[in-house]
């Protein structure tokens, strides 16, 4: 009989679980949205007990759905938000505090005092991130220092931190396995990039005990099994992918300066720089993209906080929409933004600027813009958003990018992927199966347990859908960038202090 590929793909707001078979074709989906709580302007946590009950949910109800036996799942392979930090009691299992979401912006003070004292190019240089509260490091210090009797367990060496994937492995092994990959332990501020290893001065830089920290593995092996209990027998545990990486990996960007670009919470523009990292000389991000046997993949990314969170604030603050895909029809009302421009600062902005303090910002509004035009302006908002980043990506890797490939929820939006091959003056491809970021946690499982053979097989997998080509006036579109650059700079700091 047939079997199959577990991916489980715990997001920002969501948990699904898609079983894919050989061809790489979607059989089942099951999804389960949970909770985000905003405690205070600038905070944002989830309940790990909550992000464990959806994912353990949709993974059986996957399964069962459509009658297939867990014997015919030859392996389970995990993609998940990445930075977004938890601890816990490693006797109980129970978490110490709710965990703090990528998002979340309170430690941007700790990380002010950080660059204030000069770490920022020690950090640049063994990381390959720039200082900001983005990252996971800043958040194991915050919970040390504010959740009471931390500090104290985490020295005695009773606390575990991870990040989701680590978080559901030990949950879905009952505690036998506290580990993550190099994709997830590169996107802490505590990771040397070049050794492979937890960096123990970075570690002694902002207090944090070694003995919180996950054993470190590469993104496709067999790490162990899931409990019986939960499926009725055990299956390989064998994929481990931070969500980007495995979107990289979905998108089949195998080759040194592919790039995609993925449309979810936020989004994400991701290039393949081969067996070497990249230092950015514009705050773009060098990264692990996967290490399959010995040899590592490493990756240049621009994070983008606001992508179709921005379209989630048109429906629930504004009302505009009442569902996120009418967006589309009702931007494409107008002909252009009316000279509107809407920069997505809500919780600061990614890349290239890292700009904690800037806040988001609707500009150009004069008696006859109208709900179409501000509709317009936020599919814009990404669009310019992401051809910022691309554009800064070419120049940092001295590769000219051919062709991006574009994946997530959004992209699904015509007018919003005509918008982007405009701006970036490229084709934009979308491939016949856009849950890309499952789908490579599928692949490094299903590589690991020989379920597929080689990349080659895998290659041949990937289809174009459809292809969007430039098709605006190119000075008519630097004219627009520039207005938009304008927007981007008026917005920028609003939130300091001084």
């Amino acid at each position: 009989m047939e079997k199959y590929i577990l991916s489980l793909d715990s997001g920002t707001t969501s948990n699904r679980a898609i079983l894919f078979d050989h061809r790489g074709e979607i059989v089942s989906v099951a999804n389960q949205e949970f909770e985000q709580i905003y405690p205070r302007p600038g905070w944002v946590e989830h309940d790990p007990r909550a992000i464990w009950r959806t994912q353990l949910s949709v993974a059986q109800r996957v399964v069962r759905q459509k009658g297939i036996a867990a014997e015919r799942v030859a392996a389970i392979g995990i993609t998940n938000q990445r930075e977004t930090t938890v601890l816990w009691n490693r006797d109980t299992g129970e978490p110490v505090c709710n965990a703090i979401v990528w998002q979340d912006r309170r430690t941007s003070g700790i990380c002010d005092k950080l660059v204030k004292k000069g770490h920022a190019p020690l950090i640049a240089a063994k990381t390959g991130l720039v200082v900001d509260a983005y990252f996971s490091a800043t958040k194991i210090k915050w919970i040390l220092d504010h959740v009471a009797g931390t500090r104290k367990l985490a020295e005695e060496g009773k606390l575990a931190f991870g990040t989701v994937d680590t978080w559901l492995i030990w949950n879905f092994t009952k505690g036998a396995l506290h580990i993550t990959d190099v994709s997830n332990a590169s996107r802490t501020m505590l990771f040397n990039i070049h050794t492979l290893e937890w960096d123990v001065e970075l570690l002694g830089l902002l207090g944090i005990p070694a003995s919180l920290l996950p054993e470190v593995r590469a993104s496709s092996e067999v790490y162990g099994t899931t409990a019986k209990e939960f499926f009725g027998r055990e299956i390989p545990l064998a994929g481990i992918a931070g969500d980007q990486q495995s979107a990289l990996f979905g998108q089949m960007c195998l080759k040194e300066g592919m790039v995609k670009n993925t449309y979810g919470t936020g989004c994400f523009v991701m290039m393949n720089t081969g067996g070497k990292p990249i230092a950015s000389k514009h705050n773009l991000l060098s990264t692990i993209a996967w290490k399959i046997g010995e040899e590592v993949t490493y990756a240049i990314e621009g994070s983008i906080f606001m992508g179709g969170a921005t379209i989630q604030w048109l429906r629930d603050q504004l009302g505009l929409i009442r569902k996120a895909p009418d967006i589309e029809e009702l931007a494409a009302q107008v002909e252009d933004n009316g000279g509107v421009y809407l920069v997505p600062g809500f919780v600061g902005l990614g890349a290239p600027h890292w700009d904690p303090y800037a806040t988001g910002m609707l500009i150009g509004l004069t008696r006859g813009v109208g709900k179409s035009h501000i509709a317009r302006a936020a599919l814009e908002s990404i669009a310019y958003s992401s051809m910022e980043v691309i554009g800064t990506m070419a120049e940092d890797a001295g590769i000219a990018v051919a062709e991006l490939r574009v994946d997530g929820g959004a992209s699904v939006n015509n007018l919003l992927m005509q918008i982007q091959a405009d701006t970036i003056f490229r084709t934009v491809v979308r491939p016949r199966i856009t849950e890309t970021t499952a789908l490579g946690a599928a692949y490094l499982a299903g590589l690991a347990t020989g379920y597929w053979e080689s990349t080659e097989e895998l290659e041949r997998q990937w289809q174009v859908e459809r292809a969007f080509y430039p098709v605006v006036d190119h000075a008519e579109m630097e004219k627009q960038i520039a207005l938009w650059k304008r927007a981007v700079e008026r917005a920028m700091k609003w939130n300091a202090e001084s």
